[in-house]
């Protein structure tokens, strides 16, 4: 669909999504489109067989046929009725299911920029609950076309049955137009807002369960329960409007509907007194005409409609959110040589980096040190493409990333966080994420090097044990994220403070590992200990958005401020002493 010049980047991407979900549930969207008619023809049909069938009663003439149809027809709608839930219960799933393997598949692609737009409990508000209402519109717009056929067909026949009915009543439509338009602008309003402050919730919770322990060690309970629902007074502000909307619409209707029910009512009494209609033409008439002003169908199809609009706007304003592209290129053979050039990054409309210039020779390692604040981890997000610069370019072995394929940058660079999120139902899996084929000795011989094969070991059922059942320590979770990236392997190894919960031996062994035969040609540290800065080859030392200085480490301790960034008096030696407790 093409966007109108009018719209709003997250409105026309609203309007794509519900198209192509539509188009996803094509054949289903046509059948509930066909059923819906089909109800909405025996309902149109249904009056004139009554009529005719009191006719022929009245007149004492055989009427069993009529009876039949009658009977028939009504048997009909019971099935059709229930085809059309059926139907419209179907869609609504699979239209949902779409849209969000749709933008999870989008939130995933686009990475963490995602969660710092939205945050990740309004993200979660989206996908759920904002997923579900959007999915309603492809059966609601299926739907929709029949419900305006019943008023539509009911005026026309009033028309077939005499002209005066159907000009009594179109008197009256514009009333009933106005009313419709009203109900549809001020529903998509009130849904918008009322679905902006769920997000605002859902966001505030998701904050609050995730610092539940610091929320509880300061005793705060009660004001955290306070910031989470204060945008409750909005949401019911936004849910009274919805609901006065509609009410309004409701009681608008009820009081023009009648009306123009007791004209048509009115006119064929007179024609009946004139002998142009027999009782059995007035019955249809009557019924005709609360077809026609059957408002109340149109309005809930118009209201859900809105409010699903609504919804898919709030998605659409996701896909606003652009994932990377990737190109085509391959890596050449190489020891994998990271280079970044005149590298600038922005966050918070502040330049956390500022022109880095920074060469990490390819099969060497670099410690990347600097006070908090400084980018050391956006330079590791940049150094294997998590994020991208907003000037300059990151290298590596001479080709850019943005040129490189998806499949073969993955390949090249393996990650180790901080607190790494280990997905996979088990421990195995989660070390064996993104490989092809993870064998389990390859599993097992990463693991033994990150120093995590004997506390897995002594898991229940060892690596087969349920991530979610698998008790562990800070450290322990680190050491299991970097058996992931050694088993991932790759020519570029970043580490972005993933040694920061290990206790001081442990870090050392790991260290050694890396330095000696670990896994990865080319290795970026983000270190905040000097016994890793040390070890390095080399050490960049990031200063205000900028690389200071690169040496090596026992070079760079010379300097006051460099020793500053650690805040130790002593540490130029490159092995750690003691062990403390892991994190």
């Amino acid at each position: 669909m093409t966007p109108r010049a009018d719209d709003d980047p997250a409105a026309a991407h609203a309007r794509t999504l519900l198209r192509t979900a539509t188009r996803y549930s094509g054949l289903r969207c046509a059948a509930l489109c066909l059923v819906s008619m089909a109800a909405t023809g025996a309902g149109l049909l249904l009056p004139a067989a009554l009529g005719r069938a009191l006719d022929l009663l009245l007149a004492q003439a055989p009427a069993t046929r009529w009876v039949l149809y009658c009977a028939g027809l009504v048997l009909l709608l019971a099935l059709l009725d229930a085809a059309q839930t059926v139907l419209t219960g179907t869609v609504d799933a699979r239209s949902a299911a779409w849209l969000r393997r749709r933008l999870t598949g989008h939130v995933l692609d686009v990475g963490p920029q995602a969660a710092d737009r939205f945050g990740s409990g309004d993200l979660v508000a989206r996908l759920v609950g904002n997923a579900a209402e959007a999915g309603t519109a492809p059966a609601a717009r299926a739907a929709l076309l029949a419900a305006l056929a019943g008023p539509v067909g009911g005026v026309v026949a009033l028309g077939l049955i005499d002209w005066w009915l159907a000009a009594v009543f179109l008197a009256g439509a514009p009333v009933l137009t106005f009313l419709l338009r009203a109900v549809a602008r001020d529903t998509t309003e009130s849904a918008t807002r009322y679905q902006r402050a769920q997000g605002r919730i859902a966001a505030a919770l998701a904050e609050a369960v995730e610092g539940v322990r610091t929320v509880r060690a300061a005793g705060t309970e009660n004001r955290e329960t306070a910031r989470v629902l204060r945008p409750l007074a909005e949401l019911s502000r936004a849910g009274h409007r919805m609901w006065r909307v509609q009410g309004r619409a409701a009681a608008q209707a009820v009081a023009v509907a009648p009306l123009l029910h007791l004209g048509v009512v009115a006119v064929a009494g007179v024609l009946l007194t004139r002998d142009r209609l027999s009782v059995g033409d007035v019955l249809a008439a009557s019924r005709y005409a609360v077809l026609a002003t059957g408002v109340g169908v149109l309005v809930g199809r118009l209201a859900g409609l809105a409010r699903a609009r609504a919804a898919a706007r709030r998605l659409g304003e996701i896909e606003t959110e652009p994932a990377p592209a990737y190109g085509v290129r391959r890596l050449p053979d190489g020891p994998g040589r990271l280079e970044l050039r005149g590298v600038t990054a922005r966050r918070g409309g502040r330049a956390v980096l500022d022109g880095v210039d920074l060469v990490v020779p390819g099969g060497t390692t670099l410690a990347v040190v600097g006070r908090s604040g400084t980018g050391k981890s956006l330079l590791a997000a940049l150094a294997g493409r998590l994020a991208d610069p907003d000037a300059g370019e990151v290298l590596l072995d001479g080709v850019p990333l943005r040129d490189l394929a998806h499949d073969d940058l993955r390949r090249a660079v393996g990650y180790a966080f901080a607190r790494p999120a280990l997905l996979g139902g088990t421990i195995e899996q989660a070390i064996g994420l993104g490989l092809p084929s993870p064998s389990p000795g390859r599993i097992r011989e990463a693991a033994r090097t990150a120093l995590a094969d004997d506390f897995v070991r002594r898991l229940p059922d060892g690596y087969d044990t349920p991530v979610a059942d698998a008790p562990r320590s800070g450290g322990e979770s680190q050491r299991l994220g970097l058996a992931r990236a050694f088993a991932h392997g790759g020519r570029l190894l970043v580490l972005d403070d993933a040694l920061s919960s290990l206790d001081t031996v442990t870090e050392r062994r790991i260290t050694d590992a890396l330095l000696g035969d670990g896994p990865g040609a080319t290795r970026l540290l983000v270190a905040h200990r000097t016994a890793t800065a040390a070890c390095a080859d080399a050490v960049a030392w990031l200063d205000g958005g900028r690389v200071r200085a690169v040496g090596r480490h026992e070079e760079l301790w010379r300097s006051t401020e460099y020793r500053a960034v650690f805040g130790e008096a002593d540490g130029t030696a490159c092995a750690g002493a003691g062990a403390g407790a892991e994190a």
